[in-house]
């Protein structure tokens, strides 16, 4: 029996033992040879949409991506059941203590070559090895990843059936691409409900660092404003209200005299609804807010990435826009 493996102590996940143990089996010929021509009349732009999020976000189970991307969980599933079988995805199931856990889903070999043929480099280029899901797997910020990813994919399916936009999110690695000599936050995004905008960085806390090195990641993001002349907000999502109120004795200070825009809120409230009224600004004495009501509180906002493509970007980098394109009618 394999040894245990460090894993997050907070949030989802927590009661994962991370094993790349497949539940499904492709045939030799399909594991073996990529061989991507058969797939060219196969894949629609839905497919390729979301080889790139993987590339981009790493991992995603079948409800995050039935949220984002399709009409019911069951559709879902026979396509990702597919899409496996080409090897455009691997995919894993963690252990639980009890129940059991989604499936988990990452990029496969015939889709790390296909991102690489579109981007017209090597394979070796997209970063993707043979050991990568297992490597995500194993992993002991999974369940990190996981709860991020959670927030933002709410926030985006939320979008397909109100006026609410999420133009633009980028995952830790595409921020520590851009900003990592200053900041590494979890995930950077732009929200709008039609009216506020509010670009902001994400802190997802699990309660798994100490209050005094949360705050230590204040001046990197006042460093962050002062080169850059930029002003995001900066949402610090806790596991629970206690530590969210830790956090805030802890942060109210410094935060003022660093003149930092940050709010917070826990999954104690935010559950399913992270747009909701559940954001309590620092610094401020108000209520809790809507997401997108944050801009009101703070009309100097300002992004630090602008939606379209930046100039550093290479095919590989370029932001993935968090829905899909439109699915074709079908032929009458």
């Amino acid at each position: 029996m394999s040894p245990a493996l460090p894993r997050s102590c907070h949030g989802p996940g927590s009661r994962y033992t991370a094993r790349a143990a497949f539940s499904r089996t492709r045939s030799h010929r399909k594991a073996r040879h990529i061989n991507l021509a058969p797939l060219v009349h196969r894949l629609t732009e839905r497919d390729l949409w979301l080889a790139w999020m993987l590339h981009e976000h790493r991992v995603l189970t079948t409800q995050q991506i039935a949220r984002l991307a399709f009409p019911s969980l069951r559709t879902t599933q026979r396509r990702l059941r597919t899409l496996y079988e080409y090897a455009l995805l691997d995919s894993f199931r963690p252990l639980v203590q009890s129940g059991s856990s989604p499936e988990h889903y990452a990029l496969g070999p015939a889709g790390a070559a296909l991102l690489a043929a579109q981007a017209g480099c090597e394979l070796s280029e997209t970063g993707w090895r043979p050991s990568h899901t297992g490597r995500i797997a194993y992993s002991p910020t999974l369940g990190h990843d996981l709860g991020t990813n959670e927030l933002l994919t709410l926030l985006g399916a939320h979008t397909r059936t109100t006026s609410a936009r999420l133009p633009l999110w980028l995952s830790e690695r595409s921020c520590t691409r851009r900003w990592g000599d200053l900041v590494r936050p979890d995930a950077y995004a732009h929200w709008s409900d039609g009216r506020h905008e509010v670009p902001f960085f994400l802190e997802y806390d699990t309660g798994s660092e100490n209050l005094a090195r949360v705050e230590a990641k204040l001046a990197s993001y006042a460093a962050f404003t002062t080169s850059t002349g930029t002003r995001p907000a900066l949402l610090i999502h806790t596991s629970t209200a206690s530590r969210e109120a830790a956090l805030r004795r802890h942060l109210t200070e410094p935060a003022r005299s660093l003149d930092l825009r940050v709010a917070t809120a826990s999954a104690d409230f935010t559950t399913d609804t992270p747009w909701g009224p559940w954001w309590l600004p620092l610094n401020t004495p108000t209520r809790r807010r809507p997401l997108a009501e944050l801009g009101t509180c703070w009309e100097d906002l300002s992004p630090a990435q602008q939606e379209q493509a930046d100039q550093a970007d290479s095919p590989l980098t370029l932001p993935v826009t968090p829905l899909p394109p439109a699915e074709p009618a079908p032929r009458p």
